[in-house]
């Protein structure tokens, strides 16, 4: 690889930066039955760590690993969709004896199910268009069920269920299919906290008491110079800890933003040559020069309000009591509605976080875009 600071998913454990405790105690956990819920923020290296957990030893050859991303569903009809899809295309380079197995129990979708030249089975169905998503749902499980091997299920951004509107009842739906599928373990991935909170923490829901709760925290800085340091050396360049340590400061210890940064960065070097703090601003600019025109795009269709509300998180970089007088004030802002109604909307849009009462804006790249233009 010609840059190891990868950028766009799990690329192999060379270059996957510690998580070793987390690694080893997911792993104990699944393969012992344990089903999970791993809450993160989004960008923090969740869906990493669970790939990289399913490409352990004890893992890759004794269970079938299914990742099912439903961040872009928004009914019963596209996770059903979504579900079906992951499974067929993880199973389909296992050879034809698997996937048969698969297709011979999903019999609401047969006539959907195409072959290619090479006789491999492709999904052609797009999201929306099953359309009895419960008969398809139950043949799935029941495949799970069934697998000649132990399945291990992950469906990231779990908490998009809430959202729903066609099937009120998925989560005790979701949990009488787990309880009963005792062939397969599941993995609840999600990086709305206060949503997977309400999912998984109230007694008065489904899942209440139903999984062991991992909460994942960004890598450590140590652990960060440590991985730079050593990819750098091994394309005969270095960098010094400094460095890194200003790389993890700025984006606030988002891996994904660390990994960019240090990207460009590696490529900026030169080979026998070192990389210094002073080269940290050029990587920052190199990068937000790449997303001006977006953010920029973001902010102007923003409604008035939102903006004025975002932007005042934004100068404050954290902002505390942001519905009390004191920030309503100081940010020139409306009455205590106003700004809760755009915070609601603003967390809707992924463009805010909270974490114990501290309002940030969500993707530290735009937070210092917008300190270049406040």
């Amino acid at each position: 690889m010609d840059n190891p600071f990868v950028t766009k998913g799990y690329a192999g454990p060379e270059y996957f930066c510690d998580r070793v405790k987390e690694t080893r105690q997911l792993v104990e956990l699944i393969t012992n039955g344990n089903n999970m819920a791993l809450i993160s923020p989004r960008r923090v290296g969740k869906t990493d760590l669970i790939r990289h957990c399913f490409q352990q030893p004890v893992i890759v050859d004794k269970y079938y690993t299914f990742h099912i991303d439903i961040y872009a569903t928004s009914s019963l009809r596209d996770f059903v969709n979504v579900f079906g899809r992951a499974i067929l295309d993880e199973l389909k380079p296992k050879g034809k004896a698997v996937w048969e197995g698969f297709l011979q129990i999903l019999r609401s979708l047969r006539s959907e199910i195409t072959y290619d030249v090479n006789n491999f089975p492709t999904w052609s169905l797009g999201l929306g268009d099953i359309d009895h998503p419960e008969t398809t749902l139950d043949e799935i499980f029941s495949y799970l069920a069934k697998a000649d091997k132990p399945c291990l299920v992950c469906i990231d951004e779990f908490q998009q269920i809430l959202k729903y509107s066609d099937s009120p009842n998925i989560e005790a739906t979701l949990r009488t299919y787990m309880q009963k599928c005792i062939n397969a373990t599941f993995i609840f991935s999600g990086s709305k906290r206060h949503l997977m909170g309400k999912i998984f923490t109230s007694p008065s829901r489904p899942f209440y008491q139903s999984v062991l709760i991992m909460n994942l925290r960004p890598i450590s800085v140590e652990k960060y110079v440590e991985f730079a340091q050593m990819q750098f050396e091994k394309y005969e360049k270095s960098i010094d800890s400094a460095t890194v340590e200003e790389v993890y400061k700025r984006v606030d210890a988002v891996t994904s933003c660390i990994q960019r940064l240090l990207n460009v960065l590696f490529m900026k070097t030169l080979p026998r040559q070192k990389c210094t703090v002073d080269m940290v601003d050029g990587a920052e600019e190199y990068i937000l020069d790449m997303f001006s025109e977006t953010y920029s795009d973001l902010l102007d269709k923003l409604p008035e309000k939102q903006r004025e509300v975002f932007l005042a998180i934004a100068r404050e970089g954290n902002a505390k009591g942001i519905t009390g007088k004191l920030f309503i004030k100081r940010n020139h802002l409306q009455t205590v509605s106003v700004v809760t109604a755009a915070v609601r909307s603003l967390f809707e849009k992924d463009l805010i976080t909270e974490d114990k009462g501290v309002y940030t804006v969500y993707d530290p790249f735009f937070a210092l875009w917008l300190r270049r233009v406040l």
